[in-house]
């Protein structure tokens, strides 16, 4: 179990540090801005207070870490959907890993970042509040598909 466990975190971390990458690209090459972290930290900090829902989280009272709990949440968020996958998949799929269960838990994904996180920072539910929802639900699609190749790509390189 404990192998099981780890190798879910490193499968997780490696998808993560993937979607990472594919935001540093967007940004090099078509000018798109960059994941907030610190945002999302400043929303995970308010957590402890029961504040789940803000109008605009850039409002929100800051925390002086904040940009260092996000990235740490962003990447515990990931190494969790990893652990998740291989518990999900079990031992025979760390031997012989396919494209599709990595696939299936990317796109489901994107559910937690439009029904908790996007409205928990002010974005509205699915975006909705974002100057161009379809632009930004189509970014989070494609780059929870990339997060999926990152959960492949990586359980290919541990087998």
């Amino acid at each position: 179990m404990l192998d099981l466990l780890w190798r879910g975190a490193l499968i997780g971390v490696g998808a993560t540090a993937l979607i990472d990458i594919w935001a540093i690209l967007l940004a090099a090459l078509f000018g798109l801005p960059r994941p907030n972290w610190g945002m999302v930290g400043r929303w995970v900090w308010h957590l402890r207070d029961g504040k789940v829902f803000h109008d605009d989280i850039g409002k929100a009272q800051p925390y002086a870490h904040e940009l260092a709990l996000g990235w740490a949440f962003h990447y515990l968020v990931g190494l969790v959907y990893g652990v998740i996958l291989v518990l999900a998949t079990g031992a025979a799929w760390l031997t012989a890993p396919t494209f599709l269960p990595a696939f299936i838990l990317g796109i489901v994904t994107v559910g937690a970042g439009w029904f908790l996180l996007a409205p928990g920072m002010g974005a509205g539910w699915a975006a909705s509040k974002t100057p161009n929802p379809t632009k930004t639900r189509a970014l989070n699609l494609i780059s929870h598909t990339v997060f999926a190749i990152g959960l492949f790509g990586t359980a290919l390189l541990i087998r």
